[in-house]
């Protein structure tokens, strides 16, 4: 699984040029499956996932150090799903999505993510709609963009 979370002072969304769904600060957290994940989608993974999620510590302190989560300053999370994370950019211009998960295999991951996320009680938890036309706007802040890859968990540096 791969995830890119960002430190916003705000968000929304828009699903299928619906009406607006918006945030206050928090974290808006990109979501992706691939096929590789099938080996390995345990619910302890996912719920390491989850935990790493809420408890990254990305929000400054009183003097200035990343040491606080958005869960331990009573903040949002929004969480879209985005197959693209895993295009494949090697050949041609155009994007190969073989990498990523197929849909319902992909939704299933999202879901059970979804569930173990939710059960931290942040202050708002807006999602996306899978598979569906999405808006995002959003209002990075610092910036600071995390990128977490789970294949990157098993190598050692």
């Amino acid at each position: 699984m791969r995830l890119v979370i960002q430190r916003v002072n705000n968000a929304g969304i828009s699903v299928d040029d619906g009406e607006w769904r918006r945030m206050g600060r928090g974290i808006v957290v990109l979501f992706a499956a691939s096929e590789l994940d099938r080996q390995d989608c345990s619910e302890r993974l996912l719920r390491k996932l989850a935990e790493k999620t809420a408890n990254l510590r990305i929000f400054p302190d009183r003097d200035g150090k990343m040491n606080l989560s958005a869960l331990e300053l009573g903040l949002s999370v929004m969480v879209v799903s985005q197959f693209t994370l895993f295009a494949d950019t090697r050949k041609g211009n155009r994007p190969s999505f073989i990498k990523a998960a197929e849909p319902v295999f992909a939704e299933s991951i999202y879901d059970r993510y979804l569930g173990m996320l939710r059960e931290f009680g942040f202050k708002e938890f807006l999602t996306g709609e899978f598979g569906a036309m999405m808006k995002i706007e959003l209002i990075n802040d610092g910036p600071v963009t995390i990128i977490i890859d789970t294949k990157e968990w098993e190598r050692e540096y």
